[in-house]
């Protein structure tokens, strides 16, 4: 089922080849239209109708009339001057502002998107879930932030990372329909090895997942190795426990093959210590997976500090030595307010103050 929420046209970008094309007849169009449609709506990106320049002045117009074409309005772009990343804030059809970010790396060009405005999963150390969620995100508009993006830089998005505002395993069905859409062959397919999906911890979605092997990573946000402090770091850990979690986990990668990445934010005094590094190295032992260190980035609403990139280095180190593969998380974009959440929470504020 495709979801909007502004009115009930339908949502041509977030339609497979096979809708797109039961619509075109629907409309008394040829069934070759489908297929140029598709192409202007994924491989070349158009913004409006009017783009579609090798279909008719009349079958566009009837869908600018019958059907609904989501695209993202940008209002804000912050650039680091410290290593380039771009922070996009995107206005939705309805009001909502979501965040989209923009990192080079020697590896390619990722783009890391958000699969809802706001959040209810309640991580503490996470600016997205401060004022809760807000809506799912259509698969369209998760799909609009990649290609607003690409348009934007003019360059070409060689990864996506659903790691932004919201748990894309919470907007289930919506996110698995951009996934096979964003890797389409037609669409100028982003390769599936080429997307990570980052989830808290939704035990009966990461195993729906397995099942439907759409040959994405996937990153557990784990961010401790034992349930009582993954507790005051994660609300989502009172309701399902590590000895369920980690089997899911497992369940994946025996599934799609695909090894699990282990997300861990390092919590100056919380997460830290050379007790930790065994405790985790001992959770993980015997499993094809790597662990992302990162640096947990401050929010001001929170009072959870950072640790030194040195100390970081350390805890990678004991790891490793553990048998553990790690690495750490390059810090992109802490001068633009980086982390998940963070811009969008300061233009809410002003927006509102402003009104």
């Amino acid at each position: 089922m495709i979801e909007t929420y502004w009115n009930h046209l339908p949502d041509v970008r977030a339609m497979y080849p096979e809708e797109l094309e039961a619509l075109i007849l629907s409309l008394g169009e040829k069934k070759f239209r489908a297929k140029q449609l598709f192409e202007w709506l994924h491989k070349k990106k158009a913004a409006s109708f009017q783009d579609m320049t090798n279909l008719s002045a009349a079958f566009r117009s009837r869908l600018e009339q019958e059907t609904e074409l989501v695209t993202l309005k940008p209002v804000q772009e912050l650039i680091s001057q410290v290593d380039g990343t771009r922070k996009y804030l995107f206005e939705l059809a309805d009001g909502n502002v979501i965040e989209s970010v923009w990192m080079e790396y020697k590896h390619g060009n990722s783009v890391c998107i958000s699969s809802q405005a706001g959040c209810r999963m309640g991580c503490r150390f996470c600016a997205s879930t401060l004022n809760g969620l807000e809506r799912n995100l259509t698969a369209s508009e998760m799909l609009e932030q990649v290609y607003r993006i690409s348009s934007i830089t003019g360059k070409r998005v060689d990864n996506v990372v659903i790691m932004g505002s919201g748990e894309p395993l919470d907007n289930y069905d919506n996110v698995l329909r951009f996934l096979h859409l964003i890797t389409d062959p037609g669409a100028g397919g982003i390769s599936r090895r080429n997307i990570t999906l980052s989830t808290c911890g939704l035990v009966p979605e990461i195993r729906r997942l397995a099942d439907e092997n759409p040959g994405v990573t996937l990153a557990l946000s784990l961010h401790a190795a034992d349930d009582e402090t993954r507790r005051t770091l994660m609300p989502i850990a009172r309701k399902y426990a590590l000895s369920e979690i980690l089997p899911a986990c497992d369940y994946y990668f025996e599934k799609t093959g695909r090894r699990v990445s282990y997300e861990y934010s390092l919590v100056k005094g919380v997460n830290d210590t050379a007790e930790e590094a065994d405790k985790l190295s001992a959770l993980l032992k015997g499993r094809n997976c790597h662990v992302n260190l990162i640096p947990v980035n401050p929010v001001k609403e929170r009072e959870f500090e950072t640790v030194t990139r040195a100390h970081a280095g350390q805890f990678k180190n004991m790891l490793e030595k553990n048998g553990i593969n790690a690495t750490i998380r390059r810090e992109m974009g802490r001068d633009i307010q980086g982390a998940c959440g963070q811009l969008r929470r300061s233009y809410k504020a002003h927006r509102s103050m402003q009104n």
